[in-house]
């Protein structure tokens, strides 16, 4: 059987982490911004929160307490609002919002390959450090960081970027 053509997406894409100096174009931000508009998250809260970091100046901050931002041209850094997130009623210290940051970085990492640009999905970083070099309020809880960009030429899957668990291994039928 023949892959559609968002299993051809999902395996074509892989962690860059070698990215040309070239400026990601804003057209091509806002096409990765909708699709994380899209993605769902619990109760719809959108809890999410995006900052885009451009500036060299704010590039470098953040390569000082993170060492895998691979000096790509925009860094998506995403986290929730603790004050919105949907906690659990029968957990309640329980909440979504990691997933629900999680969700919307996975639409945005997709959509930018789509659009023919790398990205690496990074948790590498002391989140209270990433909060303190961008001065981000209390209330909001980075997850991840999403380098983007055009992959240098050296830009190559790892070894193990097509390896894969036996699905039995995975999946179980209860």
């Amino acid at each position: 059987m023949e892959n559609s053509a968002f299993l051809e997406l999902a395996e074509k894409r892989y962690s860059v982490r070698s990215y040309k100096n070239i400026p990601v174009e804003e057209e091509k931000i806002s096409k990765i911004l909708e699709a994380g508009k899209l993605a769902p998250t619990a109760v719809n809260l959108q809890p999410h929160k995006i900052y885009i970091v451009k500036s060299q100046e704010v590039r470098e901050k953040l390569k000082k307490v993170c060492i895998c931002t691979f000096d790509a041209p925009v860094i998506f850094v995403i986290g929730y609002d603790k004050n919105i997130v949907w906690h659990n009623s029968l957990k309640p210290e329980l909440d979504t919002g990691m997933i629900d940051a999680s969700i919307v970085l996975t639409h945005m990492m997709l959509e930018a390959t789509d659009l023919g640009l790398g990205s690496c999905w990074v948790c590498r970083f002391d989140p209270d450090e990433v909060s303190k070099a961008l001065y981000l309020p209390e209330n909001i809880v980075i997850t991840s960081l999403l380098p983007v960009g055009y992959s240098a030429e050296d830009a190559k899957p790892s070894d193990r970027h097509l390896k894969y668990r036996d699905q039995n291994e995975i999946v179980e039928i209860l």
